[in-house]
């Protein structure tokens, strides 16, 4: 009985001249990754030599207001979007007391009352509800095309 070698059961196919074979995949992505390190490296050095840009002979102002002050206000009311919100704020040296209104994705109305200074820190109250009538969208249904 002839002994049959193992590569005679072994079929060949010949690969076309023109095949092309890639890296694998995880290769790649990490060459990708290397390659983005690197350049994140070269900024982030390259930046840190660079001094800042201050003119020359220009004085900076290094005033700071004891007591500052300010107050500010909006309101936002789009019909045809819908969209409506407002905020108002005032400061009076380290007093900081305010309030913003804003309609939640859920359609109620949120608004909150905050207040901050020294003592007490930041403290907010927020209140829920209904939104008014005059900010609800004036939004008219689209009718749909009519095939023919």
């Amino acid at each position: 009985m002839a002994t049959q070698d193992s590569s005679d059961s072994i079929v060949k196919h010949k690969a076309p001249l023109n095949t092309i074979h890639y890296p694998p995949a995880n290769l790649v992505m990490a060459l990708i990754k290397i390659t983005l390190i690197c350049c994140a490296l070269i900024a982030a050095i390259e930046c840190a030599l660079l001094p800042a840009a201050v003119p020359v002979g220009v004085p900076l102002n290094t005033e700071v207001d004891p007591h500052p002050q300010y107050a500010f206000a909006y309101n936002v009311q789009d019909a045809l979007t819908g969209d409506s919100k407002s905020q108002q704020e005032v400061r009076d040296g380290d007093v900081v007391k305010g309030s913003y209104s804003v309609v939640d994705a859920d359609g109620s109305l949120r608004t909150v009352f905050y207040t901050a200074d020294p003592i007490n820190g930041f403290n907010a109250v927020v209140q829920r509800g209904p939104v008014p009538v005059a900010a609800r969208p004036l939004v008219a249904p689209v009718a749909a095309p009519l095939l023919g």
